[in-house]
């Protein structure tokens, strides 16, 4: 017993110090939550859903390789290439999505219109046909791209840790530190997200509000290029 609570000491500052210093696992949802309006739930749900699935497909690949006896050198080769996978999904996700946000930000230009009334009152009407446009027909992928590169993503620290401890107190020490990392991660992601996300979208942006999308797609990619080339 005291082996396992050492070990999940050592899980809750792993999970803790995981999530902190890898800034994939907030940024994305910050610049989105700002770039397309999101409501404080809606940033919070996604946020955890995309959490979940984060540490749940490690889990689950963890459960089968204690299932199959696959050792634990070739369950962390499967989540290495999964890794590079996702890594690259930001990386596309996050250029293709700033190049759309250029286009989006050069088409978006207001325009003005001369109403006049009965009363012979005349008044400059000036809006963008882009934000119309978007209001009523904005097909809501977003989430789920962000959904499917977290579940293809894996938890690289937890395998190792999850098989210490079925080593250490055999299914129960494999569940606990399994809920333990995966409460933590999530926790601190939603955390974290939420509180910068809500100081982010009170900052006033001026004249580069309109580049928004284009913002947070750079910061997309630059995320996915610094995991792949920076190995963070």
């Amino acid at each position: 017993m005291n082996e396992l609570t050492i070990l999940l000491g050592t899980t809750a500052l792993i999970a803790f110090t995981h999530t902190v210093f890898g800034p994939d696992h907030y940024l994305p949802f910050i610049v989105m939550s700002k770039a397309r309006k999101w409501s404080k739930w809606k940033t919070s749900w996604l946020t955890l859903a995309c959490g979940f699935g984060h540490v749940g497909s490690s889990i689950v690949l963890g459960i089968a390789g204690v299932a199959a006896g696959i050792g634990l050198s070739n369950i962390e080769f499967v989540e290495g290439y999964r890794g590079n996978i996702a890594a690259w999904a930001f990386i596309v996700f996050g250029f293709f999505y700033m190049i759309w946000g250029i286009y989006r930000a050069i088409q978006n230009k207001t325009h003005k219109h001369i109403h006049s009334h009965s009363s012979g009152t005349i008044h400059l009407h000036e809006h963008s046909h882009s934000e119309d446009h978007d209001h009523v027909h904005k097909a809501n992928i977003t989430p789920w791209i962000l959904f499917t590169i977290f579940v293809l993503g894996p938890c690289e620290p937890l395998i190792p840790i999850m098989m210490q401890g079925q080593a250490t107190a055999g299914t129960w020490g494999f569940a606990i530190i399994a809920i333990v990392f995966s409460l933590i991660t999530v926790g601190t992601m939603t955390a974290i997200v939420m509180l910068l996300s809500s100081g982010y979208k009170i900052i006033p942006l001026g004249k580069i509000e309109k580049y928004t999308h284009a913002i947070a797609g750079a910061i997309i990619f630059l995320s996915g290029f610094a995991i792949v080339f920076l190995g963070l």
